[in-house]
């Protein structure tokens, strides 16, 4: 099959599942065409069957903002009419399942499919808003097929949209064997005494995330277990966390790292990952934790009890209930049979749900199902 896949090509959870489903359906011999405005994160355009188209903008002196959208949608029809492609595979609803819509009225065809795939804020957050709300909606109707990473997103598009047609659940999945414990490491002992218990956190540090909740969770850690977070990623409340560490006096057992080309490393020399978030439709980085054998703490809420497992795989408490989590955050790293047993736990439940062999099938054959269609 000729795939043509659009993303948001910045740090995030969309946009890495993505560029791996890409990476993935290259190997399996379909030829792939990102289509973005940069390259995306993660992605290797070296690898055989990846292809990368940037859309450029007009700069234009009547333009406050450059018609992104536009330009878009009019790269999107090019590809597809010039690569002959079978469909387009759009993450995150708006703009790029309008755009893709626009790029098949411009072609003229219904042979061109169209599938998106929701990720979370695109229906949370920004299709909920009044002012997309009727956009977003028609944007659904008009895909040939939708998909969303939780069965918890899945309810809350149709609680939210009423969408008649169909939302297949796929969830996230993860390379097991680039993320596994035993992996080549980061040296441990850069970011930690050999005494010491490593917690970290991943994200785009946006207040959804509650960047400030991990900050105060380890604080209450740290003073009954020697340890030392890693914040991973960068965003909006950064300078948030920063202020908060200094202010509660444990700035010098907190480390910014910033955005990483590959958390792999950082998370098979890690004992706890913190993701505390106030909503979370899947939430990748908890796989990515799990599969490294690294025992999750995480609120309950959105696609994350569909994942974690409390008390077997990890633990779950309320959305802003920083002491429970801080409670779990000690009892598993005070315990090393309890977190070896946890991350045993983890490791297994994704290699029996959550690994590229078990989730890509699935969008392949949704995408053979979708071709077939008059």
């Amino acid at each position: 099959m000729k795939i043509g896949i659009t993303c948001y090509p910045t740090y995030g959870g969309s946009g890495t599942v993505a560029t791996e489903l890409g990476h993935e359906l290259a190997k399996r011999g379909h030829q792939v065409h990102f289509i973005s405005y940069s390259l995306p994160y993660r992605l290797n355009v070296y690898d055989e069957n990846i292809f990368f188209h940037e859309v450029t903008l007009m700069a234009y002196p009547l333009f406050e903002y450059p018609p992104y959208s536009l330009a878009l949608a009019a790269k999107m029809a090019e590809v597809a009419e010039r690569e002959d492609l079978d469909l387009l595979h759009v993450h995150y609803a708006i703009p790029h399942a309008v755009c893709a819509f626009l790029a098949k009225q411009l072609l003229g065809t219904e042979q061109l499919k169209v599938i998106t795939t929701l990720h979370g804020t695109d229906i949370t957050l920004v299709g909920n808003d009044t002012s997309f709300y009727s956009i977003t909606k028609w944007s659904l109707e008009q895909s040939d097929g939708v998909t969303a990473v939780s069965h918890s997103l899945r309810d809350e598009t149709v609680r939210h949209f009423c969408c008649e047609d169909e939302i297949t659940v796929i969830p996230n999945f993860v390379d097991t064997q680039h993320f596994r414990r035993d992996r080549v490491q980061a040296e441990r002992t850069h970011f930690a005494r050999r005494t010491e218990k490593i917690i970290c956190h991943i994200s785009n540090f946006r207040p959804v995330k509650r960047v400030g909740d991990v900050i105060r969770v380890f604080s209450r850690i740290q003073s009954e277990v020697p340890a030392k977070l890693l914040l991973i990623g960068d965003g909006p409340d950064r300078s948030l966390a920063q202020s908060l560490s200094q202010e509660l006096n444990i700035s010098d057992r907190v480390m910014f790292l910033g955005r990483q080309e590959s958390v792999a490393e950082l998370l098979a020399i890690s004992d706890l990952l913190l993701l505390p978030s106030e909503k979370e439709s899947f939430g990748l980085a908890a796989l990515e934790a799990m599969s490294c054998q690294v025992p999750v703490i995480a609120s309950k809420t959105g696609g994350l009890p569909e994942l974690i497992s409390h008390g077997e795989t990890g633990f779950l408490a309320a959305v802003g209930d920083v002491a429970a989590m801080a409670r779990f955050g000690v009892q598993i790293l005070s315990d090393d049979a309890l977190r070896e047993n946890l991350g045993t736990h983890g490791r297994q439940r994704v290699l029996k749900q959550f690994t590229t062999d078990y989730v890509v099938p699935m969008y392949e054959d949704l995408y053979r199902e979708m071709i077939g269609r008059s």
